[in-house]
């Protein structure tokens, strides 16, 4: 399958395993001007969109942390900076020759992770969610990965509730975000970002989602007049072994 471009040819990717191979040929394709647009799209908000998620997870410097759907490598330099260790995991070749410069990285699907049981202090995904197949899936998964009270800390795009927000909002990623993507010959994969949204489920379903995958003490906290979501979660502990018959 081809990915979403431009012109007529329609960016609303499947629901289903072809999304995946869909998701990553598009974000192959802008993985040089991603950082950039994304700068100009979000007004420069972004960075502190990351960095918050970052503070979030309340870790000590030398703690590990996967960074899932790791793109650029945005969150990873800023974990970083904070003297955690940290691996990045993407599906994206691309991406990932940008997000090297960052530290270590790994190709592979976030919802089929390469590591062991309880090995990550902490999780980042930042802006990805929405790109996933199977939301259940990959909580599922990072839950698996972290030890019992590591933090899941993931953020993504949303729509406001309030009307003056929600028609700003609209105006701004439905019709200047695409023309911005079409600057940088990307009109199709920047016009699939207020068409994704469409796709995320109301934070209830994400909040029941991440306790069905083990989670606990579950957040989910608005940010900027309601134009992103932070999610945050804490692993819970390994459920008690079987007690024997006598």
């Amino acid at each position: 399958m081809n990915p979403p471009s431009s012109g007529r040819r329609s960016t609303v990717l499947p629901g289903s395993e072809d999304k995946r191979t869909a998701v990553v040929e598009m974000f192959d394709r802008i993985a040089g001007e991603y950082e950039r647009v994304n700068r100009v799209i979000s007004l420069g908000l972004d960075r502190r969109w990351r960095r918050t998620t970052v503070d979030s997870l309340g870790l000590a410097p030398g703690s590990f942390v996967l960074d899932l759907a790791c793109g650029t490598g945005d969150i990873s330099r800023i974990l970083a900076v904070k003297g955690l260790r940290v691996v990045g995991v993407d599906l994206s070749q691309n991406m990932l020759r940008h997000a090297g410069r960052s530290g270590v990285v790994v190709r592979a699907d976030v919802s089929r992770l390469p590591v062991a049981d309880a090995v990550a202090d902490g999780i980042t995904c930042g802006f990805a969610l929405r790109n996933l197949v199977d939301l259940p899936v990959f909580f599922s998964e990072c839950e698996r990965a972290l030890r019992p009270g590591g933090r899941l800390a993931a953020v993504d795009a949303a729509t406001p509730t309030s009307l003056p927000a929600r028609v700003g909002h609209l105006m701004w990623f439905g019709h200047v975000v695409p023309w911005l993507g079409a600057a940088v010959d990307s009109a199709g994969p920047y016009r699939y970002l207020p068409e994704s949204l469409r796709r995320l489920p109301p934070r209830p379903r994400f909040r029941e989602a991440l306790v069905r995958a083990g989670f606990s003490r579950t957040e989910a906290r608005t940010q900027s007049l309601g134009i992103v979501t932070a999610f945050l979660a804490e692993a819970g502990p390994a459920p008690p072994a079987p007690r024997q018959s006598s």
